[in-house]
This record gives structure tokens, C-alpha cells and sequence, in this order.
């Protein structure tokens, strides 16, 4: 990502709901300057409809820019489509595929997918929505591969999220792929947000799944999450929930969604994160400290789960500049 300012464009369209709006607004536009990020957003919110828009809740919005900010814009934003069932605008999806042609990212959240639809760009690829949407979207656009079952889908420079909150997880994940998860966690934090749910990723994709409703299952999570250094097996997790080996890694699959080893493995690569963005440990020494056997494994799972080298990531998310896989501390101030 270049160091020039990134510009977002936010499209507001007549009849929305102020959340979905409002989250994008706040993760994007607020200045960051405590966090003093390589660059960050210029954010303007745009409509083809002419202001004021009508809001839900009986409110009006004035929106300065019209569909020509999306030929200027890096990222654009779609919180939502109010009118379920008709057509979308046909120079709202003129204006989307000329951004997509020009190599815009488009990002939908909830409803919002059901504008990405129209204008064939989901065709063949996997996307979400609220569940409560979710056959309608498919029923509508049969080519869009519809997944219900995640909170929201990175492919690439095509995103779509289920509800509003997980708007909000969208959007910090985007943060997390521009900025690293150092900046990514202290947006949350700002936000008072869980800055990364647990699930599968690839390429810097995050497949969130809920936490288990079995306080058995979360004690035990919440046990190896505080022992990620120390040598852990089924049979540990089991008898922190008090359960057979067995009989818990078939509970864990069907609340969790991927085995126990696995979730463990993700946790371990999650923690490597901060220590490769903001020290110069080697390797070998933070491996050890998330808990993998040696480098090789760590190298094995981190690239499993982002797609990229312990190296590579470093590289490109390192707050420390200059910083080299070698031994000692160091923190960008």
C-alpha cells in the first residue's frame, strides 16, 4: 500500500440506516495521529441521490459529493442497500465497476452486498451477508456463492460482511491489512471493540466464528490463551473443561467450527504478530514464546494462516524501522 494518502469514499444512498454509515465514518475518518501510522485515510461520503437523504429513524443528511468521488477513491465503502427488492441505480453500478476496472477496493457491509451483486462483480466468488439476507441474495444473484456462516469475506479487493457489527470487524480487518495488527488492536481498543475475532485466515483473511456458548469450552480456551508458551494437548484442554479428550474435541468442532489443535495453532500465530511488527526478536526466540516446538513449525503454521513468511510479514508491517530477525528488543517510539 502506498504512503500517499488513501482516499475512501463512502456511499450513502437515500433511506439508510445511520450505523453502517456511522462505523465506516469512525473507523476511517477519525485522525490517528497517537498511532502515527505510515499514512491514513482521506474520507468522503458521497450519494447519487441529491441531499438531503432520508435516514431511518425519521432523520435527513446532507452529502456533499456525488458518484464522481468514486473515480478518485482507493477504497470504497457500501454500508448497506435500504431498498431490498429493487433495482439498484444504473450509474451507481457503472460507477462501481469503473472503480473496480480502475482497481478500486470495494467493501460492502451487510445489505450492501445485494449492491456489489448488481453489478456482476460477485459473480463466482464466495461473499456474505446477514443471514437473515442471505437466501434472498442467492435467490437473486444465483452465481454469487452466498456464505452464511461467517462474519465477513476478504477476497481480495472484493469484501462483504455480514450484519452491522460485523461491519465493524471488516473494517478494522482492512486497518489490520494496511497498517498491521499493533495499529489494528489500538483502533479497537479506541473503539472499545474486540480488534480480532479467532477463525481460519489466508492472505491476511479472517474467517471469524462465534465463542461457544459451553462455559466449559471458554474456561478452557480462556486457560491455554494464558499458557500459549507451554507445551498443550487435547488431553490438557479436555480436563480444563472436564471432559474426556474425546468427548470435548466433539464439542469444540461443533461450537468452535475447527478442531481444538487448530484454533490452538491460530492463537499461537496470532501472537507472533505484535512481536514481529514491534521488536526485533529473532524468530527462533518468538516461535518459543508463542509456543511452537521450533521456527520451522511456527514458518509452517504462519503461512498457512496468512500466506505469507514470519520474513515477509515483518517486513511489511514492522513498526521498528530497519528491523532484522535478530536478538533483542526494540519498539518503535
Amino acid at each position: 500500500m502506498s504512503t500517499a494518502q488513501h482516499r475512501v469514499a463512502i456511499l450513502a444512498l437515500d433511506g439508510l440506516a445511520l450505523f453502517e454509515l456511522g462505523s465506516a465514518i469512525e473507523v476511517f475518518a477519525l485522525p490517528r495521529p497517537e498511532l502515527r501510522p505510515r499514512w491514513w485515510y482521506d474520507v468522503t461520503v458521497c450519494s447519487p441521490d441529491p441531499s438531503p437523504l432520508s435516514v431511518l429513524g425519521g432523520m435527513k443528511i446532507s452529502v456533499e459529493g456525488g458518484l464522481e468521488e468514486l473515480r478518485r477513491a482507493h477504497t470504497v465503502v457500501l454500508p448497506g442497500w435500504p431498498r431490498l427488492g429493487e433495482p439498484v441505480p444504473v450509474d451507481v453500478v457503472e460507477a462501481l465497476r469503473d472503480a473496480h476496472a480502475r482497481g478500486a477496493r470495494l467493501m460492502a457491509i451487510c445489505s450492501g452486498a445485494f449492491v456489489l451483486a448488481a453489478t456482476g462483480l460477485l459473480d463466482g466468488r464466495r461473499a456474505a451477508t446477514h443471514w437473515k439476507y442471505a437466501d434472498e441474495l442467492r435467490a437473486a444473484h444465483p452465481s454469487v456463492d452466498v456464505d452464511d456462516a461467517v462474519l465477513y469475506v476478504d477476497d481480495g479487493n472484493i469484501l462483504t460482511s455480514a450484519g452491522s457489527a460485523a461491519g465493524l470487524d471488516l473494517c478494522l480487518h482492512l486497518i489490520r491489512r494496511d497498517h498491521g495488527s499493533t495499529i489494528a488492536n489500538a483502533v479497537g481498543r479506541r473503539l472499545v471493540l474486540s480488534p480480532h475475532r479467532e477463525g481460519d485466515q489466508a492472505q491476511f483473511i479472517e474467517r471469524p466464528v462465534a465463542l461457544p456458548d459451553d462455559d466449559r469450552l471458554r474456561q478452557a480456551m480462556d486457560w491455554a490463551l494464558r499458557h500459549l508458551g507451554e507445551r498443550i494437548t487435547v488431553a490438557d484442554l479436555a480436563a480444563r473443561a472436564f471432559m474426556s479428550p474425546r468427548t470435548f474435541g466433539r464439542h469444540f468442532i461443533e461450537s468452535v467450527g475447527q478442531t481444538p489443535l487448530t484454533w490452538l495453532n491460530r492463537q499461537r500465530v496470532q501472537a507472533t504478530l505484535p512481536l514481529l511488527e514491534g521488536t526485533t526478536l529473532s524468530v527462533e526466540v518468538i516461535a518459543a514464546h508463542a509456543g511452537f516446538s521450533n521456527a520451522a513449525n511456527m514458518r509452517k503454521h504462519f503461512r498457512r494462516a496468512l500466506g505469507v513468511t514470519p520474513t515477509r510479514y515483518r517486513h511489511t508491517f514492522a513498526l521498528a524501522p530497519g528491523a532484522e530477525e535478530s536478538g533483542g528488543l526494540s519498539r518503535a517510539g
